[in-house]
């Protein structure tokens, strides 16, 4: 794990610095606000610690331009302690905000907590980005497998990406003409038969009853959306 510090007090850097690497991370230094985003901006940081007061450009404007680009965490580490400099860190997007002095035993413990909150989230985040679920509908992107109930649904290609176009989109309506670009790429010509076989398809995979669908509704003089009523329709 890489954190960069950026503090203009070369003392405190050092401190910090010796600290963090006896607990095993990659540490990084700027003595201001600029060198903090020339870091930033060329080399994989995990975790920043900011002092708000800086020459050439302050904590606050620094994490302005981080925050237009990353969520990476950010503590603020700073002598700057009312109530309203706090605030106003927190607001701008910090995840933390120590006073000086402070305990450099506490600070190693809450850079700790950050990243593994954040590792938590990205690996949400992954999670989430793999598997997408519609009722008791899911599809698995890594492996290109579609379930009904946990239970795998044969799908041919144009099928599956149909169907995924669908989860992606619920209860949102489609025209035939939309479909047919989003999964065959063609966006000038389109089939009304390929679109309404495909469609066929896949209700015969995940329809109790073909004829009569609760989740892939034909939407009559428009198109189709995903949308489950539990009745007749």
């Amino acid at each position: 794990m890489n954190i960069l510090i950026a503090d203009d007090e070369k003392d405190i850097r050092d401190l910090i610095k010796i600290s963090l690497e006896e607990n095993g991370y990659t540490v990084l230094t700027a003595q201001n606000g600029k060198e903090a985003w020339d870091i930033l901006s060329s080399q994989e940081v995990h975790l920043a610690i900011l002092d708000v007061m800086m020459p050439v450009m302050d904590g606050f404007n620094l994490l302005r331009k981080i925050r237009e680009h990353s969520t990476l965490p950010v503590i603020f580490l700073t002598a700057r302690t009312s109530e309203m400099d706090k605030v106003l860190g927190l607001g701008l997007g910090a995840d933390d905000y120590l006073a000086k002095p402070f305990s450099i035993a506490e600070l190693v413990a809450r850079v700790g907590a950050q990243l593994r909150r954040n590792n938590e989230y990205l690996s949400q985040k992954e999670k989430s980005n793999v598997s997408i679920t519609y009722r008791n509908l899911s599809i698995d992107k890594e492996k290109c497998c579609a379930f009904k109930d946990g239970e795998p649904i044969e799908l041919g290609a144009k099928e599956y990406k149909l169907l995924l176009h669908f989860i992606e989109h619920p209860e949102r309506v489609f025209t035939k003409r939309q479909l047919y670009h989003a999964v065959w790429g063609e966006e000038y010509y389109f089939d009304d038969n390929t679109i309404m076989v495909h469609i066929s398809r896949i209700r015969n995979r995940i329809e109790d009853d073909p004829q009569n669908p609760k989740y892939l509704k034909t939407i009559r003089g428009i198109g189709y959306k995903l949308h489950y009523t539990g009745e007749k329709s």
